[in-house]
């Protein structure tokens, strides 16, 4: 029987990227992804709001430029990933973590923008998707990606 490990989530970033670069050249991004849900109390008729963070670990280096390059906190954002739990030992504590991966050939980013419509890269040769909005201009256009 085949297994399936994929996350589908649409949010807003709570802060800017975090990079870091690996001693070996490989840039990773951290983002920190919001996304929430509203409802009516149907007692009171009161509007509840639930919201929920997501850590998300940008292990494509393309993925991670284009992220420094072109997201913000507030940013909103599609993305496809796995899940995977890492765990550490802290002060012979084991602690855990679980977070959604974005690696080569099994991820997509597309950055959704409210002015000025969508605006959609081609897809790249490992199947990753970028896309990006600005209200006056397209900030892919003219720009080197290595797609």
């Amino acid at each position: 029987m085949s297994t399936v490990n994929r996350v589908i989530l649409v949010g807003n970033l709570g802060k800017d990227p975090e990079m870091r670069t690996t001693q070996s050249g490989t840039k990773i991004g951290n983002l920190s992804v919001a996304t929430s849900e509203a409802w009516k109390d149907k007692s009171s008729g009161e509007k509840k709001e639930k919201t929920e963070w997501h850590r998300v670990v940008v292990f494509d280096t393309q993925l991670a430029d284009i992220c420094e390059r072109y997201l913000k906190k507030g940013s909103k954002i599609y993305i496809e990933g796995s899940l995977q739990t890492r765990s550490w030992e802290k002060d012979g504590e084991t602690k855990y973590s679980t977070e959604v991966v974005l690696q080569r050939f099994s991820s997509k980013l597309v950055m959704l923008g409210e002015k000025g419509g969508n605006t959609t890269a081609p897809s790249n040769s490992n199947g990753s998707l970028a896309a990006a909005s600005a209200p006056d201009e397209n900030p892919l256009e003219g720009d080197n990606i290595p797609w």
